[in-house]
């Protein structure tokens, strides 16, 4: 029996765990027949280290997934679903203050069209913050060193940190893929919203 293969524009622990988790909530119904498999590829993203915008983010997903289906195609490889990932900040002002959230993001597209979704927000502290708006410093980075560690973003990420733990990177990311899954997994649906708009 074929596999339905679900590409992942990303090599990161975290990020192919978020999926794996999704998917494993949602793989009854997206395939009910089939097994899924999962693979990850390095792909670049076309915007910043640390995107500062929910447009920005938003872009890199949608990039990375888009990036990912034309590398798949010009190998032969397939896949019936292209998953990009992005985290950075959406920066607001509200009542005159900045605001800086953390944020994370996926486009998942299936080769024809594709859709957003988005995990929570956490605001970061003002000193880290200004590290990596002002300073232009990698959240990676600045993030090691406001918590006096080595490799977070690779474990616990920003979110961990900043929740103690309660969140970690891979729970945001593993939201923002079941988020932006939904209308294919729950398809019926959206297209009986689809067809009420139209008609």
């Amino acid at each position: 029996m074929n596999a339905r293969r679900i590409a992942v524009g990303s090599t990161r622990r975290p990020k192919l765990l978020a999926v794996e988790e999704a998917i494993a909530q949602f793989a009854a119904d997206l395939s009910p027949k089939t097994p899924i498999e999962i693979q990850g590829y390095e792909v670049e993203s076309g915007v910043g280290h640390t995107p500062s915008s929910r447009e920005e983010l938003m872009q890199g997903a949608r990039q990375r997934a888009e990036a990912l289906q034309g590398m798949l195609r010009d190998s032969a490889s397939r896949a019936n679903y292209f998953v990009g990932l992005e985290g950075g900040l959406d920066v607001t002002i509200e009542n005159g203050r900045r605001h800086v959230f953390l944020e994370s993001w996926a486009y998942v597209s299936d080769g024809v069209g594709g859709h957003f979704g988005c995990s929570g927000s956490i605001e970061l502290p003002e000193a880290l913050a200004e590290e990596v708006l002002v300073r232009g410093t990698e959240l990676g980075i600045a993030i090691d060193q406001f918590a006096g560690a080595v490799g977070i973003r690779d474990g616990q990420g920003a979110w961990g940190v900043l929740t103690g733990n309660r969140i970690v990177r891979q729970e945001s990311f593993r939201l923002a893929v079941l988020t932006a899954f939904a209308p294919f997994y729950n398809s019926k649906l959206y297209r009986s919203a689809a067809a009420a708009t139209s008609g």
